[in-house]
């Protein structure tokens, strides 16, 4: 608020009023107590301009009658959106236009009137909160002279009650009883708005349930029900608020209304916890979440990650930390728990001035539909956005998602540089679709995760035309645990001899090469043009052969590799002597090599680590298991 050049100048006129009388009372505390102050400010400046029997802090009736007037006109249009009136609005809330003249020649402050088009006169609240305040006070009021008609016309349900049906039909057959039972259905019926609109509206009707705020308004609300059993009731049902499938936007509103009630002790609550070296071990209730979530977004520091499986909650608890993206670099959203408005905060936090996030993972979510991937895409377009990293493994992916990704690595400018799709399976015209987005001139992806994606041929294909282009920038391509057969392994390594081809790193691991595909791999290795720095082959049973046929790739001079993973590939003695000789050769670039889980003998152990002492060798690092299921031994 204090970002608002108005709220400031509220403020301003409340404390210097403050500041100037004899006895100076306690200060603001509150946005209601604010707003009640300057509602009586304006009242005594009324009075004294005008001079009059009563004192100027006391309201007269003619007052009293003519505030809750504007008080109908500003609730009934807050209602329906509308910051604007016309001389008929007036009307059909009592007031006579000649009597607001007068009454706008002291209180221009709170409302004013404007000449447009035609010279048709317009009237308008100086700002939405004065209307939003006036439009709280004359809802309270209607509920201290036990209004039905109007609670009951205000509280009913524009759509299906996204609580519960026992609610919804106890909302509709049952009037209001209390005030606590008052405010917990008009806090749902704000719940409600997608837009926020009835938000500091229901804030004010809480604020204004104090005897503190209802003293200072001097009479214009009957003091009633606010013994300290009710408000503690009031607290009570704020704290137990459980607000599934609502925006976790609204949700914070919770804890906004127990600010406005001068409840500190979640507040408190939630400091003490910050500032515990356990915070992990602390369980967070759902108002705890919101009041957390609300405090790290209103903070100047920007949060490193905020990773919702680390918080000791309910996932409800989790849905209500989801606005925290907002102010973190890395986002960890994992589970499928996340709904349509969930995905909207997350694309709000990616558009935003400034966009503080640039690692979000979405893993595991089955709710990720096509529009929540459109919507996602589409923020990942806006100019704002810094995105760098997206992780959607394990997420359903159709065709028509894949073309909104395909889009956002078009645009101008694309900031992404890791795309994780792995888990996914995807089919061919999904790839191809994707891959028309590698060959973007826009597009500026480093790293490319497909493993276990049930890629075909068509789609290495595809894979391979948009490694092949001008404008690729691809550094990283994991295609492990992939079926990949001959002819598309044979493809892949064919574009690693592209020159316009600059792949440094290729995971293959647990693709079930057979020995023509280690041939494919060892003539990429052979080639000049290769940029091939990183190559694992995990997980495939290489055979005595197929080791033998990669080695000849690893001791030609044109060979760069620097990191070979055969982890599992069931390597013999003879295998260890053919890796061995490869690494004798001259010039080799290896510097790590990873033999674990395979069940090397005391000979072959002894024929890898007899090429150390050779001054062409330059390995660092040698990683191996003697059996496996025992402890690995690394050798640096």
């Amino acid at each position: 608020m204090c970002l608002i050049p108005v709220f400031c100048w509220i403020t301003a006129i409340v404390l210097e009023d403050m500041m100037t009388r004899d006895q100076r009372g306690e200060l603001p505390k509150t946005l209601t107590d604010l707003y009640s102050h300057f509602l009586r400010v304006q009242i005594k400046r009324k009075k004294q301009k005008y001079g009059g029997k009563q004192r100027p802090e006391e309201l007269t009736e003619a007052d009293k009658e003519l505030l809750l007037k504007l008080g109908r006109l500003a609730f009934e249009h807050l209602e329906k959106g509308n910051i604007m009136f016309y001389s008929e609005d007036l009307e059909r809330c009592g007031l006579d236009v000649s009597e607001v003249s007068v009454y706008l020649g002291v209180c221009t402050e709170i409302f004013k009137r404007e000449r447009v088009i035609f010279q048709k006169s317009v009237y308008c609240f100086v700002h939405l909160s004065i209307q939003e305040f006036l439009a709280a006070v004359y809802m309270f009021h209607r509920y201290t002279r036990k209004d039905t008609v109007v609670m009951n016309q205000f509280l009913k349900y524009s759509k299906p009650n996204p609580f519960s049906w026992f609610t919804l039909l106890f909302a509709k057959n049952n009037p209001v009883t209390s005030l606590d039972d008052f405010l917990r259905r008009a806090l749902m019926k704000s719940l409600e708005s997608k837009n926020g609109h009835l938000d500091l509206f229901v804030r004010f009707l809480h604020g204004l349930s104090l005897e503190s705020n209802q003293r200072i308004l001097g009479g214009l609300l009957d003091q009633r029900d606010s013994h300290p059993e009710t408000i503690q009731k009031v607290l009570n049902n704020l704290k137990e608020e459980n607000s599934d499938e609502i925006s976790p936007d609204r949700s914070i509103n919770i804890f906004h209304c127990l600010m406005e009630m001068k409840d500190q002790s979640v507040h408190q609550e939630i400091q003490e916890i910050l500032k515990s070296e356990k915070k992990s071990e602390r369980r967070l209730s759902e108002i705890h979440c919101s009041a957390l979530a609300y405090l790290l977004q209103m903070s100047e520091e920007v949060l490193d990650e905020l990773n919702l499986q680390q918080y000791n909650t309910s996932d409800e608890g989790r849905r209500r930390l989801i606005p925290v993206v907002r102010n973190c670099r890395k986002a960890e959203l994992f589970g499928s728990f996340l709904s349509k408005s969930h995905w909207e905060v997350v694309a709000s936090a990616m558009t935003s001035n400034p966009s503080h996030l640039r690692e979000l993972s979405l893993s595991e979510n089955q709710s990720l539909t096509d529009a929540a991937v459109k919507l996602l895409s589409s923020a990942m377009m806006h100019p704002n956005c810094r995105l760098e990293t997206l992780r959607l493994s394990c997420c359903n992916l159709s065709d028509l998602s894949c073309d909104s990704l395909a889009s956002a690595l078009r645009s101008n400018p694309s900031h992404l540089k890791v795309l994780d799709l792995s888990f996914i399976s995807l089919d061919d015209p999904g790839v191809k679709l994707l891959c028309s987005g590698l060959e973007s001139l826009n597009c500026k992806l480093e790293t490319l995760r497909l493993s276990y994606c049930s890629l075909s041929k068509t789609s290495c294909d595809s894979l391979a035309s948009a490694l092949r282009s001008n404008s690729s920038h691809l550094r990283v391509l994991e295609l492990s645990q992939n079926q990949l057969k001959d002819p598309a392994v044979k493809l892949l390594c064919g574009v690693l001899q592209d020159p316009l081809c600059k792949l440094e790193t290729l995971r293959l691991s647990d693709c079930s090469l057979s020995e023509t595909s280690f041939d494919s791999v060892a003539s990429a290795l052979k080639s000049n043009l290769s940029h091939l720095r990183v190559l694992d082959l995990s997980y495939n049973t290489l055979h005595d052969s197929g080791v033998k046929r990669l080695c000849s790739g690893l001791e030609s001079p044109n060979c760069k590799l620097e990191r070979l993973r055969l982890i599992k590939c069931r390597l013999s003695e003879i295998s260890c002597g053919s890796l061995a000789l490869a690494l004798r050769s001259n010039p080799s670039h290896l510097r790590e090599l990873d033999l674990s889980k395979n069940q090397l003998q005391d000979s072959g152990v002894k024929l890898l680590c007899g090429f150390l002492h050779f001054p062409n060798c330059r390995l660092e690092t040698l990683s191996s298991f003697r059996r496996e299921g025992h402890t690995g031994t690394t050798y640096s």
